[in-house]
């Protein structure tokens, strides 16, 4: 066992865990921050998306160990200061950006991290970015949408599927 001290979501956070212990485990059973999904296990579905250091990481793919003294923000920090949504999660919920929910968090987080990187990307750019990204209810037509009104770009423009 080993001791593992990270700040997440703004908050000192620590705990013992076991060198083979993923950081999506940690997170979800050490710290109870269930929002942060696992879907797949392989690193293929995207559930797991929290941001390292402000880069989007797929929680299962990286140990807690390997996040000790960073800084971890997952989908419960996400949220403005008064509680209410971002302004992705606010555009995923006005554009329909979700039905059954379990990919929500890994989009939302990815979606951020694309619009940190690239605060007006096309539609093109959006679809390639959240290739690691599974969603099996939406067809991925209205998380664009949602992405393009966060960006506060035009979504009529967006092509129908």
């Amino acid at each position: 066992m080993a001791q593992v001290s990270m700040t997440v979501n703004g908050k000192a956070a620590s705990g013992d865990v076991e060198g083979r212990t993923l950081l999506v485990q940690f997170l979800r059973e050490n710290l109870h921050l269930t929002g942060t999904h696992v879907g797949c296990d392989t690193s293929q579905c995207g559930a797991c998306v929290v941001h390292v250091n402000g880069k989007a990481v797929k929680a299962c793919t990286m140990l807690a160990a390997e996040a000790e003294g960073a800084e971890v923000r997952t989908i419960e920090g996400m949220a403005n200061a008064d509680g209410s949504l971002n302004t992705v999660q606010q555009a995923f919920q006005d554009h329909h950006g979700l039905q059954c929910g379990f990919c929500t968090p890994g989009m939302v987080m990815s979606a951020s991290a694309l619009l940190a990187e690239n605060p007006n990307p096309t539609e093109t750019e959006i679809r390639a970015y959240l290739e690691g990204n599974i969603c099996r209810c939406t067809g991925y037509h209205n998380i664009v949408k949602a992405i393009m009104a966060a960006a506060g770009q035009d979504v009529s423009k967006i092509a129908a599927e």
